[in-house]
This record gives structure tokens, C-alpha cells and sequence, in this order.
């Protein structure tokens, strides 16, 4: 089999899911959300999954050239590695086992599996475009709600010690919209978001597109919102084993564009990280540490 071919069908689905119908976008969705799964899955269990009809599938398969539903899979099929933990977990995994806490030891699997995924879908030359993006920026903004509202906060906290330019939005009880009122081509918008997407977070996304602001978009899909195109996407693993999305694989991400932003900025910027902890330090903001005699 060509080993291209299952690169070939990601590409076309990307180019062409704008363009499709509600239910073969959904279908396509679920196949690049889920190109393991997509692998293995019989039809009736993609179907279900992906909430479109068998016959959905058959024609998504003909739009893209293929005889069937089994001739589209075979790609994915054969390219498919295991998603599962990771060699080297540790004996911990082993003994957590052995004291019965199997729910524990597949949620610490989970976690483990979702950081290596996220990590793995990254390459150097795409964070570095991503970091170039936000250094040439007059403004940064960053803006997430509800559950992905940490991982925004905490970007932008450590950040703007490396990079001057950047804060997060909406500020204090304002909205976004607000924030981005004043925004431009020059200006550069970190939007994360993840499964079931915020209704806020895409609506200023488009805001932010449609004044000209590059979109870095950080998801667990390409697929967020029809029409919504970003100049870079981050994908990441969201994978969980209780309800709301697992967001140790984006906060892994994000660490490594935090320590990229840091390296780019060189011995300015390692000075002015030593700076703001002087500061802190100085004004008592850290609990005292105890002297050892």
C-alpha cells in the first residue's frame, strides 16, 4: 500500500470540510479527530460514533474516491500504531494494579498516553513558526474560557516575562469582544478551546479573524467552527477517562512554546525572568523559606 495515501486523504478532508454537508462534515470530523479509532472501528461503530448513517460514511468514502467504507479505512489501518501507555511507564503502574486501583491505573495511563500523543503531533519547525508568529506580534492576546481558562492563565502569567507584548483576555469582567476592539493585522490571537467548544472563545476567534489578527489556534481538532481558519493549529490529545476533556497534553505543549519563547528571547530575556523574581521576592510574595542550620 502507498504510505502516502493516508497523509493524502487527511489533506483532502481538511481542504474540503468547510465545503461539505453538516453530516459529512461530521463524518470527516471524527475521522481526523480519531484516525486511531477510525482504524479499527467496523461502519455501524463509526457511525455511531461519529452520529451520522452508515450511508453517510459510503459516501463520504465515493466523494473521496474510494469504492467503500472498508477501502477509505485500510489507510488508517495500516499506518496504525498503539495509542496505549507508553514503555518505561515505571513498576508504580504495576503495583497501583496490584493493590486493586484499576480505575486509578487507567486514569494515570490516560494521563500519560495524552502527553505523549499531544507531544508526538508537534514538530520543531511548526512551534517555531508558532513562537516566530507571537515575537513579531505588536500584541499577543490569549484568551480560553471555563475549564481551558487555566491553561491561558498560566500561559500568559509566565508568558509575558519573556514576552512583553502579551496578555490574556477578556480582562477583569469584561468580554473579549471588548479587548479585541482595538486589534489589527499586527496583532496575533492564542485561542484555546477543546470538545464541546466555547461559544465565546469561537466568537472571538472570527472577531479577531475578521479584523485581519493571525489566529494560533490550540484544539483538539481543525474542525472547531465552519469558516473558522487559523494561520497555525496546535492539535492536541484530549482523551479522558471521566467526563471533561484531559488537558495535560495542551499544558505540556504549551510548556515547551513557553521554554521555546524563553530560548528566542536569550540572555534579555533570562535577565528579565531573574528580574521579576527579585521583585516578588523582594516585596514577600513567596512564604519565607525556613533556614537550615
Amino acid at each position: 500500500m502507498d504510505p502516502t495515501l493516508k497523509t493524502r486523504v487527511i489533506s483532502e478532508l481538511r481542504a474540503r470540510a468547510g465545503d461539505l454537508s453538516p453530516q459529512l462534515r461530521a463524518a470527516a470530523k471524527h475521522i481526523l479527530d480519531n484516525e486511531a479509532d477510525f482504524g479499527l472501528d467496523p461502519i455501524r461503530e463509526t457511525a455511531r460514533k461519529s452520529g451520522v448513517s452508515t450511508y453517510t460514511l459510503v459516501r463520504l468514502s465515493r466523494l473521496l474516491g474510494f469504492g467503500g467504507f472498508d477501502d477509505l479505512r485500510e489507510p488508517f489501518r495500516h499506518a496504525l500504531v498503539s495509542i496505549g501507555p507508553r514503555a518505561g511507564a515505571g513498576d508504580w503502574l504495576d503495583r497501583w494494579r496490584a493493590d486493586g486501583a484499576e480505575a486509578d491505573v487507567r486514569a494515570a495511563s490516560n494521563s500519560l498516553a495524552v502527553v505523549s500523543r499531544s507531544i508526538e503531533r508537534q514538530s520543531p519547525d511548526r512551534l517555531r513558526a508558532v513562537v516566530d508568529t507571537m515575537i513579531a506580534a505588536r500584541k499577543v492576546y490569549v484568551t480560553a474560557m471555563r475549564s481551558s481558562f487555566g491553561l491561558a492563565h498560566h500561559f500568559t502569567y509566565v508568558g509575558r516575562m519573556a514576552l512583553k507584548s502579551m496578555e490574556i483576555v477578556p480582562r477583569h469582567m469584561s468580554s473579549a469582544l471588548d479587548d479585541l476592539n482595538d486589534a489589527g493585522p499586527e496583532d496575533v490571537l492564542v485561542a484555546i478551546t477543546f470538545t464541546p467548544y466555547s461559544q465565546e472563545t469561537i466568537e472571538a476567534a472570527a472577531f479577531a479573524i475578521a479584523r485581519g489578527v493571525k489566529l494560533i489556534l490550540i484544539s483538539d481538532s481543525e474542525i472547531v467552527a465552519p469558516g473558522l481558519r487559523a494561520d497555525h493549529t496546535i492539535l492536541v490529545s484530549t482523551d479522558t477517562t471521566h467526563h471533561i476533556a484531559c488537558t495535560s497534553g495542551a499544558m505540556a505543549v504549551l510548556e515547551i512554546l513557553l521554554a521555546m519563547l524563553v530560548d528566542a528571547g536569550g540572555a534579555t530575556v533570562r535577565e528579565r525572568v531573574r528580574s521579576y523574581d527579585s521583585l516578588r521576592r523582594k516585596h514577600k510574595a513567596y512564604w519565607p523559606e525556613i533556614k537550615k542550620r
